[in-house]
């Protein structure tokens, strides 16, 4: 007769959550770290008392908001290199839906999450509870069924015992790199506490092993002729190489061959910056060395890249007529991109393979991948000496922003710094070990362009989904992949204000992080995208009823909140304050005013297409529809 043990459905949960292990080359590790939380109605009777009553390993984090606990759970497999994970468990109804946008930012980077938002009863006996949403098409709606489309597995349990497919579907999926996302269990109130006889079976240790596929003969062969028969090869560094780490083949294989890297978002800190051959980020947020070195190929290597259109400068800055594409790419889906060569494998396993098939091939690159990176630097070390002056000072970029309107932010905001000359310096006075962590605004163009990374796996940008709120959230997860590590998040004010209550919790759990808060009193980057389309300044600028520019005390909130803050007026100001950060064993915030379109812009074949009017009353708006219209007729089409 088989065994049985009488649980809960989230007694159950629980249970097998701690008993999930992986196997990486082999490096057996438990799975699921822990859970994150806010208890409400529909969980805290069901999730909360299995959690009191028997937590096993599971570590157990109480969130202040549903999303940002969420986004620390996606940072933290993103940092993991996804070898662990953290579950989330929320309320029904309105807890459930704040899930929804970090759901989303899991999905979009392929990060794994566990997801288990409570949602109505099973019965339907008290219907419509609390929170429920009535729907007159089918009683079987409610607001997780939004989850579908954010989740690489999604299930209801509305038995206990459904239960047990349910997970070992949504680990299968969670634990496959080709699969790897947010999967969603949603547990109905009344189910979590119902029991049910589960086999002890079913809650033995499990071991998910993550291997490392090899492609076919024929894909290897075709991909080493395509590299053997270029001039100018580039290889696109994607962030599957960073999860498989291949670092060091690209490296050897690079330097052996002359081959030049560039870097999309996610693969940067794949390879470190200073590598000869790392000619740094691609696309609308590149350098010039990167784009230059792309127009140049004959053959783009994309390894574990998804081809965004930031990286592709929306497929304007590929010369389609000359250059051939091979994708080496965990997915299939992903290989098939931009009607590639596919080579479906792991990037690592499949470039060592490739490494020995092409013996002594060597590009005809030679000494210009050294004069790109050497121009590259030199433009870098340019940028950081750029100062405010009140009279003719010129904005790098933005000749329809006048000096009158600059010189009111610094009389406001009361600085005289530059976005960019801040972040550069800072990224001289952090640790080389530093991790940074940025989203969204105009902060992620001038990391993923300036910022040197010489640590492998210290530069987190989440811009697949490039979620505002993700910056500080984020930096508690990483902290806590990471914990032997300065973190730092670099947020715009418009960022801060979107999200940052997790900040309360990083003090409350001593998750200590640092945020390094760029305040310009607005939405930067989208001001410059209605700018620079022929639009005029409105709904981004932070002024108040009399149009006055808001001079907000950011330190001050994060100082009651009990964070060591400091106020930045000089970058030596900036230098003793990061100085000082890292002495604290609390978290730190560090505010600096910025002058606004103080940002660095695209170099060599940057251009993005968005949305303009093809109608208006406006002639700025019209030259812009008009200048697209004019690119759209230069590119492939797909």
């Amino acid at each position: 007769m088989e065994k049985t043990i009488r649980l809960t459905t989230a007694q159950a949960l629980l249970k097998f959550l701690n008993q999930q292990y992986i196997n990486n080359d082999g490096h057996e590790t438990a799975y699921v770290e822990g859970i994150f939380h806010v208890f409400g109605h529909g969980n805290v009777l069901g999730i909360g008392q299995a959690l009191e009553q028997e937590p096993g390993h599971l570590k157990s984090f109480s969130g202040k908001s549903e999303q940002g606990m969420a986004h620390a759970a996606v940072a933290f497999g993103r940092q993991s290199l996804r070898k662990k994970i953290f579950a989330v468990s929320t309320s029904a109804g309105p807890g459930s839906a704040n899930l929804i946008t970090a759901a989303g930012t899991a999905f979009a980077n392929n990060i794994p999450v566990l997801f288990l938002p409570a949602d109505t009863f099973a019965t339907r006996q008290p219907d419509p509870v609390l929170q429920q949403l009535e729907h007159e098409a089918s009683a079987m709606f409610s607001t997780n069924d939004a989850f579908k489309a954010v989740s690489r597995y999604w299930d209801r349990i509305n038995r206990p015992e459904q239960l047990m497919s349910a997970l070992l579907r949504a680990f299968e999926v969670m634990t496959n790199p080709a699969t790897m996302g947010p999967t969603t269990i949603c547990l109905p109130q009344d189910v979590e506490s119902e029991v049910f006889d589960y086999p002890v079976e079913f809650f033995k240790k499990r071991v998910h092993y993550v291997n490392r596929p090899l492609p076919t003969t024929r894909e290897l062969e075709m991909a080493t002729q395509l590299i053997s028969e270029s001039q100018k090869p580039v290889i696109v560094v994607g962030g599957g190489c960073k999860y498989s780490e291949a670092g060091d083949i690209l490296t050897i294989l690079s330097e052996k061959m002359a081959i030049p890297l560039v870097e999309t978002h996610a693969g940067k800190s794949t390879i470190r910056s200073g590598f000869k051959n790392n000619l740094g980020g691609l696309g609308i947020l590149g350098t010039s060395a990167a784009n230059k070195a792309v127009q140049q190929a004959d053959l783009i290597i994309g390894i574990g890249t998804r081809y965004t259109d930031f990286t592709t400068a929306s497929k304007s800055i590929f010369n389609f007529d000359k250059t051939k594409f091979l994708n080496i790419n965990i997915s299939r889906a992903q290989a098939y991109k931009l009607d590639a060569f596919q080579v479906v494998g792991d990037a690592k396993v499949t470039l060592e393979a490739i490494n020995e098939m092409l013996g002594d091939y060597h590009s005809k690159f030679g000494s210009d991948i050294q004069l790109l990176k050497t121009e590259w630097l030199k433009e870098r070390e340019r940028l950081k000496q750029i100062k405010f002056q009140r009279k003719d000072f010129v904005p790098e970029i933005k000749e329809h922003f006048s000096q009158e309107i600059l010189n009111e932010y610094a009389d406001e905001l009361n600085t005289n710094l530059t976005q960019t000359e801040v972040l550069i310096h800072l990224n001289d006075f952090v640790d080389e070990d530093a991790i940074v962590v940025g989203s969204a605004g105009s902060l992620p163009g001038d990391m993923h362009r300036v910022w040197q990374a010489e640590t492998e796996n210290t530069f987190h940008l989440e811009y697949g989904y490039s979620c505002m709120g993700y910056e500080i959230a984020g930096a508690m997860g990483i902290r806590m992949a990471q914990p032997e590590q300065e973190v730092y998040a670099l947020a715009g004010d418009g960022s801060f204000l979107m999200l940052h209550t997790e900040l309360v919790s990083a003090l409350q759990y001593d998750k200590k992080i640092n945020i390094v808060l760029f305040d310009n009193s607005g939405f930067g980057c989208i001001n410059n995208l209605q700018m620079d389309n022929g639009g005029v300044s409105q709904g981004t600028e932070f002024r108040d009823s009399d149009n006055q520019i808001m001079n907000i005390n950011y330190a001050q909130i994060g100082e009651a909140y009990g964070a060591k803050t400091y106020r930045v007026k000089t970058i030596e100001d900036l230098e003793r304050a990061v100085k000082d950060a890292k002495r604290q064993k609390r978290s730190t915030l560090i505010e600096v005013k910025v002058l606004p379109k103080t940002m660095t812009d695209g170099y060599s074949g940057s251009w993005w297409n968005v949305g303009i009017a093809e109608v208006s009353s406006k002639e700025a708006i019209q030259k812009a529809y008009q200048a697209k219209r004019e690119k759209l007729e230069q590119i492939r089409k797909y």
